[in-house]
């Protein structure tokens, strides 16, 4: 136990002080981005992202990971900040950290394991697509010099990996561009534009809201909506942080630790957050693998905001744009075309609708949603081929018999022309599901005594046999 905690806190420290540098870099653009989507202070976001950072450094089941202020979760948010505020915000925030709290203590994380890989896929597009177009209204028609830091920075960050090992191309571009374009004078947007930064530490206070069972009534939808997106994303993102690093990670602790970051985070002003898939993957590629590159992260969040916060309000917005393009184009999962070509039709078309759905929306959960309903429904329609062989009087059940194959099932035998006024159905190659398979067999049973034939059931497997015991009782009497 000790032995890997050192590993995690201190077995890579110069790689994870580094990244944490440049994801901290990272955090301040789109932590003040998701605090203007969500309809409050950039601050908050700030705060937020600085407050889940360094708490789920110490009590996150993944290492490596980045957690703060996401834009999945702000999208949530806008309603509830429009109709009643902040102090109703910091109180959901709250709420949300209980709920997924006791999500974890459920193992909620057992539940990752029905999300087919379709949806994973498309889920991983479609934030790919979500952060470039983010980035979109920050570049387009603003100037000729916005286009031309964009382009410059997407060269710097491509091509600096292949000459400097060391130091991460972000943060290099970042410095250079920000100095060249304080000395030029040239006309660039710059994070300040983007809202006001307060040079001060976040600072403990009770929302200020009713303690009635009303307020719960207005913040617990609201809760619950962002506790299960924010354990979908950090789930997944701990998922695609395992497949990137070849390690394995405790996901139900990460639940845990995502609520106890989020309850601790609404006392001091922060928005709900989760886990972020660009940052984290800005984070494994700049060499970031403890726990330390989390919490330097954070650490270094709030002193580029206290310390440095003149010079941060003068990083042109292009720079950060061409970072976070570089990000959505890393984070899109490019084998997907050719994923597209060659995986089963029904695949295909569950990544399309996902990918579809949310970039339509500009909600994840409801794309990841609606990609797993549709895989049940294929999955459904796949296993829902029944055949029967006739041997004789022996009748051969071939596939699943439950609610979706009960029609074939007793049209086959409502049709069926008998010589023998008794014969054997045989269940060897087939198995009952549940109460629609056992009812359709004792339907069948009396449509053929009423034909003066008699059934014999041959070759149920135990469960199957369970079933029909536990449910006899019941389906006779229908």
């Amino acid at each position: 136990m000790m032995q890997s905690l050192k590993q995690q806190w201190f077995g890579n420290i110069r790689g994870d002080i580094l990244a944490g540098i440049v994801v901290a870099l990272a955090l301040i653009p789109e932590a003040i981005a998701f605090s203007i989507i969500a309809g409050v202070d950039p601050m908050v976001g700030l705060y937020a992202s600085f407050c889940i950072a360094v708490i789920i450094a110490f009590v996150g089941g993944r290492p490596g990971m980045i957690s703060a202020a996401t834009g999945a979760m702000a999208l949530l948010m806008v309603p509830l900040v429009k109709e009643y505020g902040l102090d109703y915000l910091l109180a959901a925030t709250i709420l949300t950290g209980i709920i997924q709290i006791l999500f974890g203590l459920f193992k909620v994380a057992k539940v990752m394991k029905f999300i087919p890989n379709a949806v994973m896929i498309g889920f991983v597009n479609s934030l790919a697509i979500l952060i470039f177009l983010a980035q979109v209204p920050h570049f387009i028609g603003i100037s000729t010099m916005t286009y031309v830091f964009v382009a410059v920075t997407l060269l710097l960050v491509y091509t600096l990996p292949r000459f400097i090992k060391v130091i991460p191309a972000p943060l290099i571009a970042i410095v250079v561009l920000t100095a060249l374009a304080i000395f030029s004078g040239v006309e660039l947007r710059t994070i300040g534009d983007l809202g006001n930064i307060t040079k001060s530490l976040p600072t403990f206070l009770i929302p200020n809201v009713p303690f009635t069972f009303e307020t719960l009534q207005i913040i617990f939808p609201y809760s619950l909506a962002l506790a299960i997106v924010g354990l979908l994303e950090s789930l997944l993102t701990a998922q695609i942080v395992d497949d990137m690093t070849a390690t394995e990670s405790e996901k139900n602790k990460e639940a845990r630790g995502q609520g106890i970051a989020n309850f601790i985070n609404g006392f001091f002003g922060g928005m709900a957050g989760c886990a972020m898939i660009g940052q984290s993957v800005i984070n494994v590629k700049s060499g970031g693998r403890g726990r330390l590159s989390t919490l330097v992260a954070g650490l270094f969040l709030i002193f580029l905001i206290i310390v440095l916060g003149d010079l941060v309000v003068k990083i042109p917005m292009p720079v950060l744009v061409g970072i976070m393009i570089m990000v959505s184009i890393g984070t899109f999962d490019w084998g997907s075309f050719k994923y597209l070509v060659k995986a089963p039709r029904t695949d295909a078309i569950v990544m399309l609708v996902t990918v579809i759905i949310v970039v339509y929306t500009h909600d994840l959960s409801k794309g990841v949603i609606a990609g797993v309903i549709l895989s049940a429904i294929f999955f459904v329609v796949k296993i829902s081929t029944l055949k029967v062989l006739q041997n004789g009087n022996i009748y051969i059940v071939e596939g699943q018999l439950f609610f979706a194959s009960t029609d074939n099932f007793i049209n086959y035998f409502k049709n069926a022309e008998f010589s023998s006024s008794k014969i054997t159905i045989d269940f060897s190659n087939s198995h009952i599901w549940d109460d629609s398979g056992v009812g359709a067999l004792f339907k069948v049973k009396d449509l053929l005594q009423e034909k003066g034939v008699i059934i014999e059931v041959t070759g149920l497997d135990t469960a199957s046999q369970k079933v029909m015991d536990r449910l006899d009782g019941m389906s006779s009497s229908h």
